[in-house]
């Protein structure tokens, strides 16, 4: 027999499961429009070149293609071995790459400074297991025309209130700077075209650890002396958690790392903590690196003390626009983790709608029922109607299990000012 399963690495969601993600992106939505985004929608595929034009990193060869339409079998044999012949088009791996390409198409449409939200499902061709879909959903904010660190500052504010709009107060966002790291890997003398090697390696320091991460710089035969000196750095004496300020910063990496980075730095967690009323919740992470080849400025990552891994990150790509439109325009985005964050709510509920299961008998007439409903919904419940079945309990359950949260028993002498509505405990 066929299976009912859905493919792998997707899933089916209850209705209970469907009803938290929304509610959690409603949440999102409405924090993200109190911080001036704008929501826009772009098309689930994109043409083939442009998902492979170089700008995606490894996501690139996640990509799910679509075959070109109308070909044959003797074509598809002759084409085998050029997957460009093959498709035309692809399915998005992630929203940046169709965020560009939107913006190149629309910019006279658009303002000077263009404040984005995309809440969408992307789909890579991961290798299915615990914590990775082959389809997710992802919840993008993206500032692009401004090159200040009021971009990265506004992105930052607007991801730490959702935690907080979420029940999730105490997040902490690492940063770091690609041109800091490209800096530092220039002092301890790694060569241009062993740095990317170089970075795949030092982005593993929190999995193996200082040792780990200098026995495989060897391994992968990068140059002795530059290994020599970044594990002396790796050795050196500091604060661990050092203050997000210039003297923290400078302290924090090695000597040769130009100023205008530094301020940079300064200037975003200045700008944080006079938008959060307090001391900015940001911590340098001079390791800090994200894989994605198109970041060129900031980098940063969203972290929350009842978790070991990231609730969302992003950073400046200031180069991709450019790619579509001929001159480069400044850009920076931040993604949070929703699937993550669904599973750090498990128990979220609807606090600010009524969910009422009216339990009516067989002979209730239906004008009586639906007239009792109606007058429940006119007062912003939800309402569904559920005839009486021998074993009560069962219904119940399942319907607090459904996300509703009280019951009323309905008989045929019941009026709306004799409904007694009980909690579902």
């Amino acid at each position: 027999m066929a299976s009912v399963n859905p493919p792998r690495g997707m899933r089916d969601f209850l209705p209970a499961d469907k009803a938290r993600r929304e509610r959690v992106l409603a949440v999102i939505r409405e924090r993200y429009r109190a911080h001036g985004f704008d929501e826009i929608e772009t098309p689930v595929v994109e043409e083939y070149a442009r998902l492979h034009a170089g700008i995606g990193g490894d996501n690139e060869k996640l990509s799910f293609s679509v075959l070109k339409r109308g070909l044959d079998a003797e074509a598809i044999r002759a084409a085998a071995e050029d997957p460009a012949a093959l498709s035309d088009l692809g399915l998005r791996y992630d929203l940046t790459v169709p965020l560009a390409r939107f913006y190149a198409t629309h910019r006279a449409q658009l303002p000077t400074v263009f404040r984005a939200i995309q809440m969408a499902p992307v789909w890579r061709a991961e290798r299915p297991q615990k914590g990775r879909y082959r389809q997710f959903v992802q919840c993008d904010i993206d500032i692009i025309g401004d090159a200040s660190a009021r971009a990265e500052a506004e992105l930052m504010t607007a991801s730490l209130d959702v935690l907080d709009a979420l029940g999730l107060e105490g997040g902490t966002i690492r940063v770091n700077d690609r041109r800091a790291l490209d800096a530092m890997l220039d002092v301890f003398g790694f060569a241009p075209d062993e740095r990317p090697g170089v970075l795949i390696t030092i982005d593993k320091l929190d999995k193996i650890g200082p040792a780990g991460v200098v026995a495989e710089l060897r391994e992968r035969g990068a140059t002795p002396a530059a290994v020599d000196a970044f594990a002396e750095y790796l050795d050196r004496p500091g604060d661990d958690d050092p203050a997000f300020d210039a003297r923290g910063i400078r302290a924090s990496l090695p000597d040769g790392i130009p100023d205008e980075i530094v301020d940079h730095l300064v200037a975003l967690g200045d700008t944080v903590a006079a938008a959060r009323g307090a001391q900015a919740p940001l911590r340098f992470d001079p390791f800090l690196v994200r894989g994605m080849g198109y970041y060129t400025g900031t980098i940063f990552e969203l972290a929350h003390p009842s978790v070991d891994y990231s609730l969302g990150g992003g950073g400046r790509y200031d180069g991709m626009i450019g790619r579509f439109l001929g001159q480069d325009v400044p850009a920076v985005g931040f993604s949070i983790g929703f699937e993550r964050i669904v599973d750090l709510l498990q128990d979220a509920e609807d606090a600010g709608q009524r969910s009422i299961v009216l339990v009516h008998d067989r002979d209730v007439p239906l004008a009586t029922l639906l007239r009792l409903k109606a007058e429940l919904v006119a007062e912003g419940a939800r309402v569904r109607l559920e005839q009486r079945p021998k074993n009560l309990k069962a219904l119940l359950e399942r319907s607090r299990a459904d996300g509703y949260t009280a019951f009323a028993p309905v008989d045929a002498g019941t009026t709306g000012a004799s409904l007694e509505i009980k909690p579902l405990a």
